[in-house]
């Protein structure tokens, strides 16, 4: 006779494969992941490869089969276009909300994600930003705010040391979109410039619907500035940057990450070796697994990685490890684990501080050259 313990060894061996071959056989519970980005108008390019990469991702933790809390689940992708419109990003959040999303990868623009902040705190909905910089977005109070790209206290003050100590300007132009962004951004750079003895000739702005900005720089052109320094993205960057040549201003016009995309060389034209630009992060060529994401990126989309797209794709496995950790896809439980987030992603290891910030984040700065997007310098503030 087999003593009693092996009776119960098997037993219990045998429930644990019922259990098993159960959750198999269970109909998983779908669980969706809300996404917001601009996925028309002028900033359509950067929603587009948000959306596609987060997608991407789904579809990665779909075919491992994924168990949370010993039940197989099902994820999807809830994906809405916020127009980079701050009202209607507000109406996205609601809508997000009410799908019963369990967390949001969004939105990539900080006049977007700042008035919808409220309503994901408000129903206790993780919302992790894939580009948003301007550092309210995360200094509100809410601790539903993340987000897995650099502040624009990192990144205005890494484009005033490149353009005081790179560059040697002294005499500095500055033009904002009067967006949460742009002017932020602005804002930021002024003040590490000052502070580090450049001279700002004059402030001007303008909006992030207008094409000419020949009044502006024919004013700036007779402050002869060393460099201008705009802040706002590739839409309107781009004539700015086509104009200022035009009207023979030579002076290099720095921008932040919104203006640092591959879409910057057809709207600048010939006038693109001009631009210096930041990005909230390090390069594609520099993330630890940079080079492997942009081969499953473009092998499924045909298409090059325009900007978002590794931080959109970070964000949805950062919110699925929050739910492993967690055992549960309940709001409240995901969100009680992101505080204490340790993952290893595309973009490096991801953490975050008390504010929802990215720890340990890097700024790089690079010019067009040969129409290319070449790395100059990274910056660690």
């Amino acid at each position: 006779m087999n003593p009693p313990y092996r009776s119960i060894v098997g037993v219990a061996v045998l429930t644990a494969i019922h259990a098993s071959a159960h959750a198999a056989d269970a109909t998983p519970t779908v669980v969706l992941i809300g996404h917001a980005a601009p996925l028309t108008g002028q900033l359509a390019n950067m929603g587009k490869d948000s959306e596609n990469a987060a997608r991407l991702a789904i579809d990665e933790i779909n075919s491992q089969h994924p168990v949370i809390g010993g039940k197989p689940v099902l994820f999807k992708l809830d994906s809405q276009d916020d127009a980079a419109d701050p009202r209607t990003g507000t109406q996205v959040a609601q809508k997000l909300v009410d799908d019963g999303v369990v967390a949001v990868v969004g939105d990539i623009n900080s006049g977007v994600s700042i008035p919808a902040s409220r309503i994901y705190s408000e129903a206790q909905v993780v919302q992790i930003s894939q580009g948003s910089t301007n550092p309210a977005f995360t200094r509100q109070g809410y601790k539903t705010t993340f987000r897995v790209v650099a502040t624009d206290a990192l990144q205005g003050p890494a484009l005033a040391r490149y353009a005081l100590g790179s560059l040697h300007a002294k005499r500095i132009a500055v033009i904002d979109d009067s967006t949460a962004y742009g002017q932020g951004l602005a804002d930021e750079f002024v003040k590490a410039a000052k502070a580090n003895g450049g001279t700002i000739v004059t402030r001007e702005a303008t909006n992030d619907k207008a094409t000419d900005f020949r009044a502006i720089l024919t004013k700036i052109k007779g402050l002869r500035p060393d460099v201008i320094m705009y802040g706002g993205s590739d839409a309107t960057a781009g004539p700015l940057v086509k104009q200022a040549a035009n009207l023979g201003i030579a002076a290099n016009v720095l921008g932040g990450d919104g203006a640092c995309t591959d879409k910057m060389v057809n709207l600048a034209g010939d006038a693109i070796g001009n631009v210096v630009c930041s990005e909230a992060g390090l390069a594609l060529s520099k993330m630890p697994k940079g080079q492997a994401f942009d081969k499953r990126y473009t092998a499924r989309y045909k298409v090059p990685i325009d900007a978002y797209g590794p931080f959109a794709y970070d964000a949805v496995y950062v919110i699925y490890d929050a739910m492993k950790r967690a055992s549960s896809t309940e709001r409240a439980k995901v969100l009680a684990e992101m505080p204490v987030t340790q993952y290893d992603g595309v973009i490096g290891k991801i953490a975050f501080d008390t504010h929802g910030d990215l720890k340990d984040a890097a700024i790089t700065i690079y010019q067009f050259k040969d129409k290319k997007k070449t790395v100059m310098d990274v910056i660690r503030m």
